[in-house]
């Protein structure tokens, strides 16, 4: 932000001189006078003395005040100068300060190193050629006198600031030899400060002259970094972006240079620009101080500066197998770079942010590892979390048991959480062996690389837990963890974190990540680009700096020579068992050899990736009270009905009908206690069944599931549902376990109780979870023998198909004139009648038809049949069972448009019956 101008004093205004008060002098004198007249006394004349005093003293007095106001004007005029000098001389520090930390020259970046930044000089790159007087950024207003305009102009020019040239110009240093040999390595130290090896690398034959081949930048020219040359009339021509020349005095000036500095004597000299002439002070170093300079250099730098720009895994000279799994992944600057994950480790952290060359780091190390040593010695687990590709190449070789990527998200999970598993079959193989460590006994040792540690967690938070125990166990056990993140803090937690003392960093965009892995700013000062990428920083524990390396990069035929050496051993054991198939044949389970004996059925086999075991599932009827298979359309749930009705057979189960009225009968008889329960009862879509009734038919119905489900002792209910919620879901909850089939949605999975991390829209059919296990039902065909699907009855055979019975029977039906003609042409025996008409046989046997109207209107005549005959009202109707024959509890369910009615006989609960002739 510009500073606000500085504003001068203005010059103090004269004083203007007072009048003389001869008005009040006169007064005093025609006083004395007019008394002198009138009394005539001299002394009179006295008074008008009075006036000339007067006006002396007022004089004397103005001119006193004049001179005091004066001297007061110039005390203050001075002290505002003296303000605005040292504002001007404050301003000018700060512009000063600041023009030096943005342009230093070499004493400045030893007193305060420079940031440097990810770019590289260019032709534009400001180069500070000396110290002199530059135009300042300080404004100033007011003060038009004298002092304000040399004021002004003062303040114009700042002293002892940089003085600065383009670096593409070139500079043409000429004077003495050893004095332009001092300014040259100033200038050359300077760049050295700001800019790193892998940005400025320096050429020319003069730099063992000037003593300047000791620095980083003067021992490998890089391809990609801006180069400076440095040369003389006597060594030729210099391929170089920028030069500096050095030539004795009065020489010419090589052509494309277009700054000369003239060195008149060590820390004098002139300065010939396009711009025109100035004097400046020029800057010199001495040998012994620039080779203090490259000493310092050399001590502060990670090495980062002279490493190679590319590295091919075969050209590193990889250890031959030893007690741990020595392996050179890249090069240093004294040499190649051993890791060993046993020793160093036990495991491994590696960060960078994208583009640095993470990926390729992990798969080096993988491949140097199994260079020498086989699927005897170590096995890969590779998990890629970034897209399911940076591992692919790795495939091929034998030494890698799995690989498990992010586009597989069960398959992920799953493979994290057999680790457990892994640690304790591990920890009891060296139980058995008596030992303390696989070196005892031989078990090949595990490696588990992840590549995107963090997007792992962020999937499947919970899997965290299990890193941390294999961190803190894996050690005697053999397994071992490289963690690649883009950053480490926030990501690998400290339990984690405390496992790991070797750590690997490229490029992060945080110091503090970088202090959180290797212990110093280093890799966030890493530059960025291409040039840098597989550039990072090792640190082991028992390394006491980093050590920058360049990893070597993995192509396909050291990838191939690995393979083809390993190709004839016997592939590694993989960390967990093969995932559960989509279809388990019914048959392939009754044979298997961990059946279980007695009344259990199976339902299918789970999968526990955390013991290692994919044992049956199973259902003890008679002693279960039962589950429930909860699921959408097409998710396998009436499979699994099927599946236990095969291995069932005879009166021990029972499947609930799909027709209502058969379902209400069954149900009402068990819960009422007139039939047996079954041992095993299967029931198919619960929640249709009670979703088809009406409202209060609905209620009961559930309500008598309900109570079976929870007083049915020595029965195992099997049900299935769609949904768990409305009507159905206290029946379901009255079941101990549940199966969890494919959902429609994710909240209808979370609302019966699923995990969200465990919704899958395209679960297969028959993949469920019950508890915390996820189970692969078993499957059988639809023709299999055994099964006894029911099948929608048409007329079920519990139903009775009405006949009158007794000498006056009552018929409610609306279109009462409709229905006795049936009635008429199917009982011929007996005299249908509509109500209201008159009987022509007196005492034969009668059928009385009529609406509920027309009955309540013969009240009487309805009475007399109510008591003594039979009452017949049609299912349509279910109002005027309770209106005209009084009864208050719910009938049996009887379908409408059917031919179905309800018959009361006396104090007798209704009963449903078919009207044969009505039935359409």
């Amino acid at each position: 932000m510009e500073s606000l101008p500085i504003v001068l004093p203005a010059a103090p205004a004269a004083s203007r001189r007072a009048g003389l008060p001869f008005l009040a002098a006169v007064v005093p004198v025609v006083g004395g006078v007019a008394l002198w007249l009138i009394t005539g006394s001299l002394f009179a004349l006295c008074f008008a003395a009075l006036g000339p005093l007067m006006m002396a003293a007022s004089f004397l007095d103005a001119a006193r005040n004049r001179r005091r106001e004066r001297r007061q004007g110039e005390a203050d005029a001075e002290r505002n100068w003296a303000a605005v000098d040292a504002d001007l001389i404050r301003r000018h520090r700060a512009e000063r300060e600041a023009l030096w930390l943005r342009l230093p020259d070499a004493s400045v970046c030893l007193t305060q190193p420079p940031l440097r930044g990810a770019q590289p000089p260019d032709a534009e790159t400001s180069l500070v050629v000396g110290t002199g007087s530059v135009a300042s950024g300080v404004r100033c207003s007011g003060g038009d006198d004298s002092r304000g305009r040399e004021f002004r102009q003062r303040s114009g020019v700042l002293e002892d600031a940089p003085i600065v040239v383009r670096l593409g110009g070139g500079v043409c240093i000429r004077g003495a030899r050893p004095v332009i040999f001092a300014v040259a390595r100033a200038l050359v130290v300077q760049l050295g400060l700001r800019f790193g090896a892998a940005q400025l690398s320096l050429v020319g034959t003069a730099l063992d002259d000037c003593g300047l081949a000791a620095l980083p930048h003067a021992r490998r020219s890089r391809r990609s970094s801006f180069r400076l040359g440095v040369g003389t009339p006597d060594s030729g021509r210099v391929e170089a972006d920028a030069l500096i020349w050095l030539v004795p005095a009065d020489t010419e000036v090589p052509e494309g240079i277009t700054t000369v500095i003239d060195v008149i004597e060590p820390g004098r000299a002139n300065l010939r620009t396009p711009n025109g002439t100035s004097t400046l002070a020029v800057e010199c170093l001495s040998l012994a101080q620039v080779g203090q300079v490259a000493e310092e250099h050399a001590a502060r730098s990670d090495g980062a500066d002279v490493l190679p720009d590319v590295v091919s895994l075969h050209e590193l000279e990889q250890p031959h197998a030893g007690e741990g799994l020595p392996a050179a992944i890249g090069r240093s600057a004294y040499g190649d770079v051993m890791l060993d994950i046993v020793e160093d480790g036990p495991h491994a952290i590696v960060t960078g942010t994208t583009g640095t060359g993470k990926s390729e780091l992990l798969v080096s190390w993988v491949t140097a590892i199994a260079a020498h040593h086989g699927p005897d010695r170590v096995t890969f687990l590779l998990a890629d979390f970034k897209g399911g590709t940076a591992f692919e190449p790795l495939r091929a070789l034998r030494q890698v048991a799995a690989v498990i990527t992010d586009l597989d998200e069960e398959g992920a999970r799953r493979g994290v959480s057999s680790l457990t598993a892994e640690l304790r079959r591990r920890e009891a193989l060296l139980a058995a062996a008596g030992a303390r460590d696989v070196r005892e006994v031989g078990i090949p040792r595990l490696v588990i690389v992840v590549d995107e540690f963090a997007a792992l967690l962020a999937e499947h938070p919970d899997l965290g837990a299990v890193f941390i125990d294999v961190a803190a166990r894996g050690r005697a056990l053999g397994m071992h963890l490289i963690l690649g993140t883009q950053r480490a803090t926030g990501v690998v937690r400290d339990a984690l974190a405390a496992n790991c003392p070797l750590r690997i960093s490229l490029r992060v965009g945080d110091a503090a990540d970088s202090r959180a892995m290797i212990g110093t700013d280093a890799a966030a000062e890493l530059p960025g680009g291409a040039a840098s990428r597989g550039v990072g920083l090792v640190r082991r524990p028992s390394d006491s700096e980093p050590i920058a390396v360049r990893v070597a990069l993995t192509g396909a035929t050291e990838l191939r020579g690995i393979g083809l050496r390993w190709a004839e051993t016997a592939p590694p054991r993989s960390p967990w068992l093969p995932a559960l198939p989509s279809r388990l044949p019914l048959g392939d389970l009754l044979t298997a050899p961990d059946r279980a004996s007695g009344d259990v059925v199976i339902l299918g086999r789970a999968d526990e990736p955390t013991q290692q075991m994919q044992p049956l599932e199973t259902l003890h009827c008679g002693q279960e009270r039962g589950l429930v298979f909860l699921g959408a359309s097409g998710s396998g749930r009436t499979t699994a009905l099927r599946v236990l009705a095969a291995q069932r057979s005879g009166t021990d189960t029972v499947w609930v009908p799909r027709d209502l009225e058969g379902a209400w009968d069954l149900v009402d008889a068990w819960s009422s206690g007139e039939e047996r329960v079954p041992p095993l009862v299967l029931c198919d879509d619960l929640d249709a069944l009670v979703a088809g009734f009406p409202p209060d038919y609905g209620q009961q119905f559930a309500q008598r599931w309900e109570h079976l489900l929870r007083s049915g002792a020595g029965t195992t209910f099997a049900v299935t549902a769609g949904r768990s919620t409305g009507a159905v879901g206290r029946v379901l909850d009255a079941l101990p376990r549940r199966a969890l089939l494919r959902m429609a949605t994710r909240v209808e999975h979370l609302a019966a109780g699923g995990e969200a991390s465990a919704f899958l829209r395209d679960r297969s059919p028959g993949r469920a979870w019950i508890g915390d296990r996820e189970v692969q039902l078993a499957w059988v065909d639809d023709d299999h023998d055994g099964v006894g699907e029911p099948i929608d009855p048409i007329e079920p055979p519990a139903m009775t198909t009405w006949s009158p019975s007794c000498a006056v029977t009552a018929i409610v039906s609306a279109g009462a004139r409709a229905t006795a003609s049936r009635l008429r042409d199917a009982h011929a025996g007996f005299e249908v009648v509509l109500v209201g008409a008159e009987p022509t046989l007196p005492d034969g046997h009668r059928i009385l038809v009529a609406d509920a109207e027309t009955w309540q209107r013969n009240w009487s005549s309805w009475q007399r049949i109510r008591a003594e005959g039979e009452v017949v009202i049609r299912a349509e109707q279910p109002a005027d069972l309770r209106q005209l024959a009084g009864v208050r509890e719910l009938p049996p369910f009887a379908r409408s448009h059917a031919g179905r009615a309800w018959s009361v006989r006396g104090a007798e609960s209704p009963r449903r019956v078919i009207l044969a002739e009505l039935t359409p």
